[in-house]
């Protein structure tokens, strides 16, 4: 393919793909399945104050996104500003980690994704559903940032849809319309519930919460390619919060009135288990036949969306790393329609080296997987960092707020709360293996915060950097990396 001079990504989303891809990233398997399991620990009442915090840290680390990302739209984002607004070497460390997160998350999903066709078809090689899947994301990335965007917008309308459905049947179920008799909110108050193991209790389901809400912050990958950032950002991050309350709370009550948080239906819920999905139970009990099989295909679509978004977000991280001297300048390079090719085939080279390494050393894929565990939660805290100080450094400089074309909220509590929560999240990831002393547990549990430590250390050493200062920060607004649409 001929290379395009400028070596340019080129803006083709639209506002309604801006949207739709940030607020698929907040819904997928963490809610059609594992908010059972959430649920079943902390009781309905638990798993609702959980999701309500997570979801509201969520919303701030957006808004925070948001500011930065209207002000500077670039693929790459969060390596791009914490390396302006904190140190270099932070934003080395950050891509990194976030490329390595999403390369890794590619592969996890194509293997998912074939646990997930054995519903259908269970005496097929799982190789050859992993095959079609990869193929099938890297020749979407391959043809246009406008095929993606369409693809993902696609994708993450069958999950909304599948969620109103889910709600009109639920409210239906619990007043005895569908299912035969009346439920109510009895199993609110059954046993122990609405709070089982009080705060500690919740504590510890905000991990699984806020795995959920990982991928929102893809808005500020995608600001660099939208038609209009100022206009795309921040009505994706307006709607995402509003579509996260409004799906996540919904569907929480909804689970917790119908099932009692005792029911050993969800108990270890896993992504790949469909029949325990606390979508298809309810369904079933609203005399749904055919809602595993319905359940089965939105999960599907899940998987393949997220594993189309990693690979999106991953070859832009690594393009952007280029361009900045982080990686090699190859990765910097786009054919005629703005494709980073050089960064797509790494990517895919990776991804494909660590689905193989789960057939022929499941203990290496294991490991690869732990590491990437904690990456997500380690991007938010680059995210409320940098904008903490980009905010600081904008005041003190001179400038006004009105210049900026979208203000966070909150700040600078908005900054903080997320730091607070996400070093929680982190810290309290496995605290049983602290409290049994298992080393391996700890080391399989953490081992991205030593990695990501090592490689800002490192490049800090090399690279002698220091503290971006606040009055020498450049805050302001510009278009880098970015080729206007033609």
């Amino acid at each position: 393919m001929s290379e395009n001079s400028n070596n340019k990504v080129k803006r083709g989303l639209k506002t309604r793909h801006v949207s739709m891809i940030a607020l698929g990233g907040s819904i997928g398997t963490g809610l059609f399945v594992a908010s059972g399991s959430v649920i079943s620990q902390a009781g309905p009442g638990g798993a609702l104050v959980a999701y309500l915090l997570m979801g509201l840290m969520v919303y701030f680390l957006m808004t925070s996104l948001g500011e930065m990302a209207t002000n500077t739209p670039v693929s790459g984002s969060f390596a791009v500003y914490s390396s302006k607004y904190v140190d270099p070497a932070l934003g080395f460390a950050m891509g990194w980690n976030y490329w390595f997160n999403w390369a890794i998350t590619v592969a996890v999903d194509i293997s998912t994704a074939a646990l997930v066709m054995k519903f259908w078809l269970p005496n097929m090689p799982s190789w050859i559903f992993s095959a079609i899947t990869l193929a099938l994301i890297l020749l979407i990335n391959a043809l246009s940032v406008k095929a993606f965007g369409e693809t993902e917008f696609w994708m993450s309308l069958i999950k909304v849809i599948t969620i109103f459905v889910f709600l009109a049947v639920g409210v239906l179920t619990i007043f005895g319309i569908m299912g035969g008799h009346f439920i109510g909110l009895s199993n609110f108050t059954y046993h122990k519930a609405p709070f089982v193991g009080g705060i500690p209790m919740i504590l510890s389901v905000f991990v699984v919460a806020g795995f959920s809400f990982q991928g929102t912050e893809l808005v500020g990958i995608t600001a660099g390619e939208s038609d209009d950032p100022s206009e795309a950002v921040p009505k994706a991050i307006k709607d995402v919060f509003w579509r996260i309350i409004l799906f996540y709370i919904l569907a929480i009550i909804i689970i917790g009135a119908i099932i009692p948080y005792t029911s050993s239906d969800l108990l270890g819920s896993s992504a790949t288990d469909v029949a325990i999905s606390p979508f298809t139970i309810v369904f079933k009990r609203a005399g749904l036949a055919a809602a595993a099989s319905v359940m089965n295909a939105v999960i599907l679509t899940s998987v393949i969306s997220s594993a189309n978004s990693g690979m999106y977000a991953s070859t832009r991280m690594l393009y952007s790393m280029a361009h900045q001297g982080y990686a090699p300048k190859i990765m910097g390079t786009t054919n005629r329609r703005g494709i980073p090719v050089a960064a797509l085939v790494a990517t895919t080279v990776v991804s494909l080296i660590t689905f193989i390494t789960s057939v022929e050393g499941p203990q290496i894929y294991l490991w690869l997987v732990a590491a990437s565990g904690l990456t997500g939660f380690i991007a938010w805290v680059g995210i409320a960092l940098s904008h903490f100080r980009f905010r600081r450094a904008f005041i003190k400089q001179g400038h006004s707020l009105d210049e900026l074309k979208y203000h966070a909220t909150w700040f600078p509590t908005g900054p903080v709360i997320t730091l607070i929560l996400c070093i929680l999240v982190i810290c309290g990831q496995n605290i049983s293996a602290f409290a049994n002393f298992d080393w391996k547990q700890i080391g399989i549990t953490y081992i991205s915060v030593p990695l990501v430590l090592i490689l800002y250390i490192a490049y800090k050493i090399k690279k002698k950097t220091h503290l971006v200062p606040l009055d020498k920060m450049d805050v302001s607004p510009s278009n880098v990396n970015v080729e206007d649409k033609k």
